[in-house]
């Protein structure tokens, strides 16, 4: 007889065992209809799993994180039923759920066209609209490979034979298909129907280049359909402000693929953003009490193994390199480093905290498969610092970095975040007492800075506890930039000391911290955050003057040498077009002014004066021009008002 312990704490008995679906339906209509999974002692399982002993039960809704990931999982199976009927020779692979949607890998004959995409949805709403029912059977890992290999499913074999011999395997049918699974799933195709199907591309099978290529079709799936249609228009927007396409028509930056893929080259324009952006993290980092260090590229492949990238990150490490019969390796951080630079001497705890921070330059292999424009890239600038500090010390300097990051971050337009505390996972290192001390510094941090955050239990790194901040864009997109890790791993493993107050000898508590993670991808979300109109310190131009006709070439040139003179980016535009056109042209390249001048404004020293949403400012003297646009500039204020 079942006692079942419900979330709001009441018990129910049964006489009988009784399954998810029965004990939803007992709960109320309601609950039954949304339903999809249950969660028994913490195991999620599928619906109509019986529960047939005392267990804590929750009932698993659409609406709910792990509900919809269930519903994206069952909705990536839909889509390979549908492949299934329509291309019988292709072969299934993988098809797991990603952030905001789910994808799954074919062995196709010929790649996927808009067409097939197009026959494709329309199979899987006829899916939808049969209802079959999702039912889970338990197969030996032999007999699974039997079924596999003779429907000719030769990646799902593969698969297989990868796994454990004693193993026992889950498989998963809804009507004519069959797919290798642990699930859970939802009970009926009939409740999923909020999908859509966005776009193809190839990759490796297994995510290795020397493995066939496989056809990638990824899909979104949402509880409702006003859920899909927002998460669409969002993504309308985002391809609108797309940072390949508009870093191209700005000629901010390119990926030159005839020096190898995810490598960035910064083409003046860009370069003069990026020059900004640098300068104001390192005069922000000064006046918060940083040092600034430079190192090198490149290390002996001893080093590596030292601070266990070797061991932990061999894979996204490039090859080293030899020289006279020596190895050497590419950075893929800074910071052993930074630990180097610490152990040039003896340290004592009056010279803690050491707060050093650097634009250093890594190297990551990743797959080609993977790269994505700015966001995703082999060559990288982290905007990389390390705290070396005592245990007392460690709350103050999260509160500093959390002071430091907040005004960072807001000086570039982002007010709004998501702050994510994680703490000690399994297989940690360091002692109960080192890490009980660290999480409560960082949560008193946090709560003190009065801001609201959420506890990921377990989610630290082997070697400390974490906060993570998510910047939100300004279509509501979050991206992971900011974080502040604690590390009780690399001090020990390169025996790091310090002369503590007692005279005894003790190791320093080491906190990585990036405020915008890389310098490349925080400017790819800079481009898609203002659309590639640039605040105005920011702009890599920010005034073109334009002279009316070639008579007035000579003033053109006055006024920018008197504007740059106020220390602002200016360009003149002496070509032999109409005004028209060049206001057209400027505006297009999202310059923030355009100061027009022709006979009227050279006799009277003034410019005529426009921005690039089009509004006409009137008439105003060059010097006092000069002076309100260096007031914009040293104030860094988003907007353009002019008053």
């Amino acid at each position: 007889m079942p006692a079942i312990r419900l979330p709001d704490g009441s018990v129910r008995s049964y006489p009988t065992p009784i399954t998810g679906a029965e004990l939803a339906q007992d709960i109320g209509a309601g609950l039954a209809k949304a339903a999809l999974a249950v969660r028994i002692d913490g195991q999620l399982r599928d619906l109509n799993s019986a529960i047939d002993h005392d267990a804590e039960v929750s009932i698993i809704t659409k609406d709910s994180p792990e509900g919809l990931e269930i519903l994206r999982h069952s909705t990536a199976h839909l889509l390979a039923q549908a492949v299934k009927q329509l291309f019988p020779d292709v072969q299934v692979t993988i098809g797991p759920v990603i952030d905001n949607g789910f994808y799954y890998d074919f062995a196709a004959p010929k790649p996927f066209t808009p067409e097939d995409l197009e026959a494709i949805t329309a199979r899987m709403r006829a899916l939808v609209e049969a209802d079959l029912p999702v039912t889970r059977e338990v197969v030996s890992r032999d007999e699974a490979i039997a079924r596999f290999g003779a429907m000719g499913e030769h990646y799902k074999v593969e698969i297989i034979r990868d796994i454990p011999a004693e193993q026992e395997l889950s498989l998963y049918h809804q009507g004519d298909f069959v797919d290798l699974c642990r699930g859970p799933h939802v009970p009926r195709t009939g409740v999923l129907g909020a999908f859509a199907l966005r776009s193809v591309a190839g990759a490796y099978w297994r995510g290795d280049s020397r493995n066939p290529m496989l056809q990638r079709i990824y899909g979104t799936a949402w509880a409702t359909q006003k859920e899909l249609d927002a998460f669409l228009q969002q993504q309308a927007e985002a391809e609108r402000r797309d940072h390949r396409r508009i870093g191209t028509e700005l000629e901010l930056f390119s990926i030159q693929e005839d020096a190898g893929g995810g490598l960035v080259f910064w083409h003046p324009q860009g370069a003069r953003v990026r020059r900004v952006i640098e300068d104001f993290w390192r005069a922000a980092h000064t006046e918060a009490g940083y040092e600034m260090l430079f190192t090198p590229h490149i290390a002996h492949e001893q080093l590596w193994f030292t601070s266990g990238h070797k061991d932990f990150y061999a894979e996204s490490m490039f090859d080293p390199m030899q020289d006279e019969g020596q190895p050497y390796q590419l950075k893929p951080m800074n910071c052993p480093f930074h630990i180097l630079v610490y152990k040039s001497k003896l340290r004592s705890y009056r010279d803690l905290p050491i707060r050093w921070a650097e634009l250093g330059t890594v190297y990551r292999h990743e797959l080609s498969g993977a790269l994505h424009g700015l966001m995703r890239v082999r060559g990288f600038t982290q905007d990389d610092a390390h705290i070396f500090c005592r245990p007392d010390q460690i709350e103050a300097e999260i509160a500093g970095v959390l002071v430091l990051t907040r005004k960072i971050l807001r000086t570039f337009g982002f007010e709004r975040y998501e702050i994510n505390l994680s703490t000690r996972p399994e297989g940690s290192v360091g002692s109960d007492a080192i890490w009980e001390t660290a999480t409560a510094a960082l949560t008193a941090a946090l709560q003190h800075a009065g801001l609201d955050y959420q506890v990921d239990e377990g989610g630290g790194a082997f070697y400390g506890p974490k906060i993570d901040l998510k910047i939100e864009d300004a279509i509501g997109r979050k991206w992971q930039c900011s974080t502040i890790q604690l590390d009780f791993n690399l001090p020990e493993r390169f025996a790091m000391e310090y002369v503590a107050e007692d005279g005894r000898r003790a190791v320093p508590i080491m906190i990585h911290r990036a405020i915008f993670g890389s310098v490349e991808r925080f400017f790819g979300v800079l481009i898609e955050h203002y659309e590639g109109k640039f605040p105005f310190w920011l702009a890599p131009t920010q005034v073109v003057v334009a002279p009316i006709s070639e008579l007035h070439a000579d003033y053109a040139e006055a006024v920018a040498h008197q504007l740059q003179a106020e220390g602002l980016r200016v360009e003149t535009d002496l070509r032999s077009e109409k005004i028209g056109y060049k206001i057209r042209a400027h505006t297009l390249r999202r310059v923030p002014f355009l100061a027009v001048v022709g006979e009227r404004e050279k006799g009277n020293g003034s410019v005529s004066l426009r921005d690039r949403d089009g509004r006409d400012l009137g008439s105003l003297p060059v010097a006092t021009l000069g002076q309100i646009l260096r007031r914009l500039d040293t104030q860094r204020q988003q907007g353009l008002e002019l008053a």
